[in-house]
């Protein structure tokens, strides 16, 4: 008997690949140590960080102690970095947040936090739009003499990621490989330039003192500095694209982690060695996001400096993709538990690449950018507005939403653990992720609280609740969902955060039927 290969349910070379003749699973093999590691560091965009976040927290929360706030911070995400790496080991799914929540919480949880990681990531993905099409406008004006609004650019960087999201995963890691490394090479000059040279006051440790975290503005600070560590977070969206995943993801994710915290702690320390730690906050707020840049002309030429602002642009460029190649990867893991339609469940062509998931993100990133070109600088004609509105919006609404789902993830983490009868066995990453959660609520509570000052909005206007409401929104949308589903298609609920496993199990039954 003959076995026709366009039959509706045949068995891939994997074993999992396939199911009804559709491609059910992300291609395994694509991604290595060193391109997982990449793909999730580009997401951290260091040249960003340093040339914007930085000065902006200097200047606006006016606190000295912001490399001590990255130390810190990189011990809280280590401590959940420990529980979260080992879910990691049992739980093999492109949806990671949700996946790990709906483990522990159970299916309708999971499909709350789906939709949150799907609004947050697209929020921060698109927000990066709106500062790298006003910079690249920028470069055009100093270097052609040529007037181009942002959005043009905006929306050609669209155009790009979205073709590149379609491509090997391993091709895109490549990609952010090369932008990453060069970014922080410069980065890493400005500081041994900084350290070899620097202001009226030495080579003080003044920031790593304690007492410079006092104030109100400490939280606010907590809630600026943790937005530059997202992206660590992403290693398990890859986890089956990678050929060892219960190795490489908790590898990768405190490799990520520790380096991010140190690279940051040493710039932003750094940044006060050159203009001495008590002229970083004036210095800050007179230059703003122009600061590294002055510090560079300064000490390393104008050369340097054109250089740093061309790789500034290539560095959010990498961002963007990397955020694009997650989002794409969420999308994917809900169609194929139905939480979105089937169809962004499936992978397309030779790539492997979750294609359907792809194209939603470009399509989300196309419309918002041309709303806001369309109405965001009309009333006023503010030039600045994409980055004072849709990157600062996007980024806020999007670390706020990863911030409630690590706080989310640590209490499943413990749940899981415990109802496996493992919680003896795992007694420390129960204690460690449950400190984390801890401080991550309280981080959390704080961004809710002083969203108006991260917004650059008036404590009695609307967006202070508006803005943090979409994530609140959509976990409750995500919630009735999960709901809806447990009451009217259990078995599709019974499958959140399953994966692959959900379709091992169907075609088992279908062998044995």
């Amino acid at each position: 008997m003959t076995t026709d290969s366009s039959s509706t349910s045949r068995a891939p070379a994997d074993g999992i690949s396939t199911f009804k003749g559709q491609e059910r699973a992300l291609r395994a093999d694509r991604l290595g140590t060193g391109g997982l590691l990449l793909s999730v560091l580009a997401a951290t965009a260091p040249l960003m960080v340093v040339a914007g976040v930085m000065p902006t927290t200097f200047a606006v929360m006016g606190i000295v102690g912001q490399p001590l706030l990255f130390v810190a911070l990189g011990v809280v995400l280590v401590l959940f970095s420990l529980g979260y790496a080992e879910m990691s080991r049992h739980v093999h799914n492109a949806g990671a947040f949700y996946a790990y929540i709906s483990r522990g919480l159970g299916g309708t949880a999971g499909a709350g936090a789906a939709l949150v990681a799907l609004v947050a990531y697209n929020s921060l993905q698109v927000g990066i739009y709106g500062i790298f099409g006003f910079e690249v406008s920028g470069l055009f004006a100093t270097y052609a003499d040529l007037e181009v609004a942002w959005w043009i650019p905006a929306l050609l960087a669209v155009l790009a990621v979205g073709a590149l999201g379609w491509l090997k995963i391993d091709v895109n890691a490549r990609v952010l490989g090369v932008l990453l490394v060069i970014e922080v090479l410069l980065v890493v000059v400005f500081d041994i330039a900084a350290v070899a040279d620097p202001g009226k006051e030495g080579l003080s440790l003044h920031a790593f003192n304690p007492d410079t975290l006092t104030g109100a503005g400490v939280g606010t600070a907590l809630c600026f500095c943790i937005a530059a560590f997202l992206g660590f977070e992403q290693a398990p969206v890859y986890a089956e694209e990678t050929s060892r995943p219960h190795v490489l993801v908790p590898r990768v994710m405190f490799l990520a982690v520790s380096g991010v915290a140190v690279f940051f702690a040493l710039s932003s320390w750094a940044l006060t060695v050159a203009t001495g730690p008590s002229g970083i906050i004036g210095a800050s707020r007179e230059q703003s996001a122009g600061l590294l840049f002055f510090l560079t002309e300064d000490r390393l030429g104008s050369t340097f400096t054109d250089v740093l602002h061309i790789l500034f642009v290539t560095g959010m460029f990498a961002a963007m993709l990397s955020f694009h190649n997650v989002v794409a990867r969420y999308a994917f893991a809900m169609g194929r538990e139905g939480l979105l339609p089937s169809a962004f469940g499936r992978t397309t062509g030779t790539s492997g690449a979750p294609g359907t998931g792809s194209l939603l993100q470009t399509v989300i990133a196309a419309v918002l950018v041309l709303a806001f070109a369309l109405t965001d600088d009309k009333p006023t004609g503010d030039p600045t507005a994409p980055v004072l509105h849709l990157f600062t919006w996007g980024g806020n609404i999007g670390a706020l939403g990863v911030i409630v789902l690590m706080a989310i993830a640590s209490l499943s983490v413990v749940v899981f653990f415990v109802r496996r009868g493992a919680a003896g066995a795992q007694s420390w990453r129960l204690v460690t992720s449950a400190l984390a959660g801890i401080a991550l609520v309280v981080i959390a509570g704080y961004t809710v609280k002083d969203f108006d000052v991260l917004v650059g909005a008036g404590p009695d206007s609307s967006l202070s609740w508006i803005l943090p409401g979409i994530i609140g929104l959509a976990l409750v949308v995500g919630l009735v969902q999960g709901a809806v589903l447990r009451s009217r298609a259990p078995e599709k609920h019974a499958r959140i955060g399953l994966g692959n496993e959900a379709f091992q199990l169907e075609r088992e039954a279908e062998r044995t039927s």
